[in-house]
């Protein structure tokens, strides 16, 4: 008796979206176009930003500024594969615009929850849903490789600073490898979706429905897993380089394996962290004060390295999309 209505209120809202698909997603773009500058407006103080370049290397804020367009470009390739494979999609226009949406999208709402939609506004022609799991398999792959990273990272800043046995060290080291290795075949196993168990679980309607939903996830195979891999890497690699590059920039010193290594700690602490905070400021700023300190640094040098990584890759990027989200010619 319950089923009927509410499948006839989800056809109803269908046919709504349907009806004025390209009035809502206009209304969209206002929407996150006015969130993103009351957040710049709320959020950036001139004054400290001019503060900190004044007493900076220069040089270094430059070359960590470049690096921004590698940074795109691994996220455009990555997204790129994705769309590719999962999606149909090859046009890199679309593609690209697709990026950058998102990134505008994501910069000032939590858990960057806004990506999805921002992304799914290029693919009018592809259901919600597909694309919001094309994304979800992008951001996988980064989490498992700062989380690989991360783990080990910690495991060594614990027994390097805080007395953690050998014997400890190692056993948790091979327990996240062994952990995260895991979870990475499972990702990269093209027989995932044909298991004995979802065969089991597809008994269940609803189940069985969101199943054949995201379907488009047995086109996955372990060839597009390991190029999704290694481009994640990459990617996880610049934004270190340019954390450790900034680092060295505002403390007027080069350590770069010791900043490094703070990176790979704030990114992790930044993944565990319940994503309360827009953007995650204040939760990487924190992260990066206090690993920083640890490696003898004060800690205007941990908030300055944060603060610019936040304005040349999130609000940069997301600056130039929301130019993009007003073009005429969206396709």
């Amino acid at each position: 008796m319950i089923s009927a209505p509410t499948l006839n209120s989800t056809g109803r809202v269908k046919e709504f979206y349907e009806k004025y698909k390209s009035i809502i997603i206009f209304v969209l773009k206002f929407i996150i176009a006015g969130g993103l500058l009351a957040f710049i407006i709320s959020r950036i103080s001139l004054s400290e930003i001019i503060t900190a370049i004044q007493s900076a290397n220069l040089t270094l804020i430059g070359v960590a500024f470049l690096l921004v367009a590698m940074n795109l470009f691994l996220q455009f390739l990555k997204w790129k594969l994705v769309c590719g494979k999962i999606l149909d999609v090859t046009d890199n226009k679309k593609i690209l615009i697709s990026l950058f949406h998102g990134i505008t999208a994501g910069s000032f709402t939590p858990a960057r929850v806004g990506e999805y939609f921002g992304r799914a506004m290029m693919f009018k022609d592809k259901p919600f849903i597909q694309v919001t799991m094309a994304t979800v398999v992008d951001k996988f792959f980064m989490l498992i490789v700062v989380a690989f990273v991360g783990a080990i990272s910690s495991i060594l800043f614990l027994y390097s600073y805080y007395n953690l046995t050998l014997l400890t060290a190692v056993g948790l080291i091979i327990l996240a490898v062994s952990t995260l290795g895991f979870l990475l075949f499972l990702a990269m196993h093209p027989r995932l979706w044909e298991n004995a168990i979802i065969e089991k679980l597809s008994i269940s309607k609803k189940v069985a429905s969101f199943i054949e939903k995201v379907s488009i996830l047995k086109k996955m195979d372990l060839k597009f897993s390991l190029k999704l891999s290694l481009i994640t890497l990459l990617f996880f690699i610049c934004i270190i380089s340019q954390y450790a590059i900034l680092a060295a920039a505002f403390s007027n010193h080069w350590n770069f394996l010791d900043f490094a290594w703070a990176g790979m700690l704030v990114m992790f602490a930044k993944s565990i962290v319940p994503p309360v905070a827009i953007a995650d400021l204040g939760v990487r700023e924190g992260a990066s004060v206090f690993f920083l300190s640890k490696f003898g640094e004060i800690q205007s040098v941990g908030f300055n390295s944060s603060i610019f990584i936040f304005l040349i890759n999130i609000l940069f990027p997301a600056i130039i999309g929301l130019f993009l989200f007003f073009k005429k010619n969206d396709a």
